[in-house]
């Protein structure tokens, strides 16, 4: 169990330009459905090794690396797959979620919360949170203050991570910009210890439209704050980064815009190398430059 006396610091999942460059691989069933979208009936042991693969590949570049304990936590941690250097973050969310379909909602997870969970050499947890704007707002809100008061009792830092949906019925009429900022001054209030946010505008604005709804993102954030690349193509997301940094964000937690084309590849172990970890290093040398330090904030 971690030492809840010492306050936590991010520095356990930043590299030493204080920006923050981290690999998800927390994906449960939407994993398996991209393995059968690439043509493949995915198991649970198919699961644990494809990301086992990529925390080989990709843990020893990052500075921190996100799993479940569903799919691999144990091995990750206790076959010391990644160096002292990549702080390891354990999702602590339970997902309502249909096969093939998308997250509906979450709760905290009981098993990583349980008291005999053994959290040794974890550095912090992550909750997905659904955001709409129906009658569970409070409730949310609510919800992430008990997320982060439950990593605060573990001694462990806090990974904020709200992703905005329509209302039911009101689809039509959803505005996702307006949603992601509303999200923003709603929950990044609650004391995490870093805040996740999608990326506006899916990456793919032209001219400076992208920078300035970063900007306006920027400004509806307490703290540090990170980008996901859910939504976003990977040949995108370099310069959605890029742009993300400009305005004031300390790097990245993503996954699909890394390693989403290589599942099902019978060469994984060469396609991660070839594909994934030349990704990486780019958007390490972009944080590197760009990112506002965590420490800035």
């Amino acid at each position: 169990m971690p030492d809840s006396s010492r306050p936590p610091s991010l520095t356990a999942i930043a590299r030493p330009s204080g920006a923050l460059a981290m690999v998800a691989m927390d994906q449960r069933d939407s994993l398996t459905t991209m393995f059968a979208t690439a043509g493949v009936q995915a198991g649970p042991a198919d699961l644990i090794e494809f990301k086992l693969a990529v925390a080989r590949a990709l843990g020893p570049l990052a500075s921190g690396f996100l799993i479940d304990h569903t799919y691999g936590f144990d091995r990750v941690r206790d076959e010391r797959l990644l160096p002292d250097s990549t702080g390891l973050i354990l999702a602590a969310d339970a997902l309502d979620q249909q096969p093939g379909g998308p997250v509906d909602d979450t709760d905290l997870d009981p098993v990583v919360l349980a008291d005999d969970f053994d959290l040794t050499g974890v550095s912090a947890i992550k909750l997905l949170l659904i955001w709409r704007d129906d009658e569970r707002r409070t409730d949310r809100v609510e919800l992430a203050r008990r997320f982060t008061a439950a990593a605060a009792e573990r001694g462990l830092l806090s990974v904020l991570e709200p992703v905005v949906q329509p209302a039911r019925g009101q689809e039509a009429e959803f505005d996702r910009e307006q949603a992601i900022r509303t999200a923003a001054r709603e929950l990044s209030v609650v004391g995490q210890s870093l805040y996740k946010v999608q990326v506006p505008l899916f990456g793919k604005a032209g001219g400076d439209d992208l920078d300035r709804a970063c900007a306006a993102l920027d400004d509806c954030i307490t703290g540090p704050w990170v980008v996901l690349s859910q939504g976003v193509a990977a040949a995108d997301f370099a310069d959605a980064v890029a742009a993300a940094c400009r305005a004031g964000a300390s790097g990245f937690l993503a996954g699909r815009a890394l390693w989403a084309d290589v599942v099902g590849r019978a060469d994984l172990a060469d396609a991660l190398q070839q594909v994934s970890v030349p990704r990486l290093r780019k958007l390490i040398t972009i944080v590197d430059e760009l990112a506002t330090p965590w420490d800035a904030r």
